[in-house]
């Protein structure tokens, strides 16, 4: 499905190929910090089905529990979260930040990740898969 995203001021407008099928839900505690709430909602974009069209995030380079590293882009202007990327060179796949895709409303979650680090108070959320890791 072909996507058309920006941040909120609308500095940064990308454009990609994403399977709805790749849309999930987060619950690992870096992505609670890094979106400041309880989860994070992403698409997995292919190798090559990503393209900027306007702006340049910025990068922040985040290296996890596992010692893997991920690019988190951001727009530097008004603090939305775009993507992650494993850091070099294109093409790359992307992990787009699923609020900033203007048909979030067509890709529900197909499944959730971390689920173990999972904010008890959350409501029960129904997914296809539900895994305790990634």
């Amino acid at each position: 499905m072909k996507i058309e995203g920006s941040c909120h001021c609308g500095a940064i407008i990308y454009e990609a190929e994403l399977d709805p099928e790749s849309v999930g839900i987060c619950h690992c505690a870096d992505c609670q910090k890094l979106s400041a709430s309880a989860f994070r909602t992403f698409g997995m974009v292919q190798a090559g089905g990503f393209r900027l069209l306007e702006g340049n995030p910025k990068i922040y380079i985040k290296t996890g529990d596992s010692g893997n590293r991920r690019e988190q882009a951001f727009c530097e202007n008004c603090g939305s979260g775009i993507y992650s990327a494993s850091p070099g060179g294109d093409p790359k796949a992307h992990n787009i930040r699923m609020g900033t895709v203007a048909q979030r409303d067509q890709l529900p979650p197909q499944f959730q990740l971390w689920c173990r680090s999972a904010q008890t108070w959350l409501p029960e959320i129904e997914t296809p898969k539900k895994l305790d890791k990634q």
